[in-house]
């Protein structure tokens, strides 16, 4: 290729019976023209909105080229379009479409911000600011899902999970984890399921340093969730699972303290435990030899660790776990729950183990969302970024349950971002309206559509 050749035209002149010729030269097309759905999902959630209104602007306003709003707008749009990067605006500046998501004239209007303005931006939110996003964030959320099933539910179950976010630099609060066996900050992510909703919603985003207690954070966040919860429906039952990191006396002691609530949180094993299992092991050994295959027997006890004030109900699963070419090993698993009058197999298979479904989640929003694209060297700076990166997750969440068909299984966010929001589009500007050129041959052209009239479009 010649050296000052630009990528304006490429050609291939035997790849077909005549030359084929490549021409990037349409100003007014975009690659992200399903994109406009987000922005109708949002005017119904209201979420960069309420971001942009909890930010304070310290900037002279004379001088101000980049509204609070549009920086917020465009980091959300290009998140969930597959941009994590502050790099990325290099290449969106000019797009038509993510223009016009921000409020500006596509054609006409000056470029979006650049990656260093957007930086600049980044690293000037405080914790103060950071506070009342994550605020701004469950209140929508819930106010959200309220609005949408009318506050009517019968069982609100609530999942607080943690996550590692490997570092490899010199970020803030970046420490050694011995589990995770490197550098990590650990995120605190927490999810709703409304009912028997197959979705988790995400409703909190805490990036935590990579040395903090598994529990950290759990007590404050529950705090300012529950009232909401309870104001938004008055009728429904609370159900709180937790893994073994949150198993501390304080956590325990506060959920039995909130009224109408049931927990059940896993529970590390230790001699106690796994002498009151050692029986019921014995039982599962006996069922795997004679069936050659994994058995478990459940069972319950009450128990009082070393620093609980009184006795709690223990659900014991007693595994044995067989392997092709391996030996038996046991597997005793440990569940603490204030559940009364349901056997133990039944809190731990239908309650217990349901909430594995959030590491779904998880993966979705690291591999889909890059939630772990934490490279900023400030922590404030990377916690802005995650609850960046968890609004364009919520906004994707609603339209999958929007496209979401009853009895087929739901799209993944990444199938959901090629199939609905990835569309080659011409956008045309006229004195009287703006004209979205879609592909013919567009092969999800019904089931857009069909979401864009959920969403107030009309076919005329």
């Amino acid at each position: 290729m010649p050296k000052h050749t630009t990528t304006d035209c490429v050609l291939f002149p035997e790849l077909f019976d005549r030359p084929l010729q490549a021409v990037f030269d349409r100003p007014r097309n975009s690659s992200d023209g399903g994109a406009l759905l987000l922005h109708a999902l949002d005017q119904r959630l209201g979420l960069i909105d309420a971001f942009a209104h909890r930010l304070r602007d310290p900037r002279q306003s004379g001088k101000v080229r980049h509204t609070v709003r549009e920086l917020v707008a465009q980091r959300v749009v290009s998140m969930a379009c597959g941009y994590p990067d502050g790099n990325d605006a290099a290449r969106l500046a000019t797009d038509p479409l993510h223009k016009l998501l921000v409020n500006r004239h596509p054609t006409d209007d000056p470029a979006l911000a650049s990656q260093p303005t957007l930086s600049r931006f980044e690293n000037a939110v405080g914790p103060k600011d950071l506070f009342r996003l994550g605020e701004a964030l469950l209140e929508q959320v819930v106010e959200h899902h309220g609005r949408r099933l009318r506050h009517k539910a019968r069982l609100i179950t609530i999942d607080l999970d943690a996550t590692d976010d490997q570092t490899h630099g010199g970020q803030q609060l970046s420490f050694f984890n011995t589990h995770y066996d490197g550098h990590c900050y650990l995120p605190l992510l927490g999810f709703l399921t409304f009912d028997r909703e197959p979705e988790q919603y995400l409703f909190a985003a805490i990036l935590r340093a990579g040395n903090a207690p598994g529990k950290l954070g759990a007590i404050g966040l529950l705090r300012r969730l529950l009232p909401r919860l309870r104001q938004a429906f008055p009728q429904a039952h609370l159900r709180v699972r937790l893994d073994g990191g949150f198993a501390g006396p304080e956590v325990l002691e506060f959920l039995e303290a909130e009224p109408r609530l049931t927990y059940v949180v896993g529970l590390a094993k230790n001699a106690v435990l796994v002498l009151e299992a050692e029986e019921h092991l014995a039982e599962a050994w006996a069922q795997s030899l004679q069936s050659e295959k994994s058995e478990r027997v459940y069972s319950e006890c009450l128990y009082q660790a070393g620093k609980w004030k009184h006795k709690r109900r223990v659900i014991i699963k007693a595994e044995v776990v067989r392997y092709q070419g391996r030996s038996l090993r046991d597997n005793p698993r440990f569940v603490v729950t204030n559940i009364p009058r349901r056997g133990p197999r039944w809190v731990y298979e239908r309650i217990y183990c349901q909430r594995g479904d959030s590491e779904n989640r998880i993966k979705e929003l690291k591999a889909d969302l890059a939630l772990d694209r934490t490279s900023c060297s400030n922590f404030w700076a990377n916690q802005f970024r995650v609850l960046l990166t968890a609004v364009a997750y919520v906004l994707l969440q609603e339209l999958r349950r929007r496209v979401a068909e009853k009895g087929k299984p739901r799209p993944r966010i990444s199938t959901l971002r090629d199939c609905f929001l990835k569309i080659g589009v011409e956008v045309i500007v006229s004195v009287r309206r703006i004209v979205l050129r879609f592909p013919q041959s567009f092969p999800f052209r019904e089931p857009w559509t069909r979401v864009a009239c959920r969403l107030g479009a009309c076919v005329p």
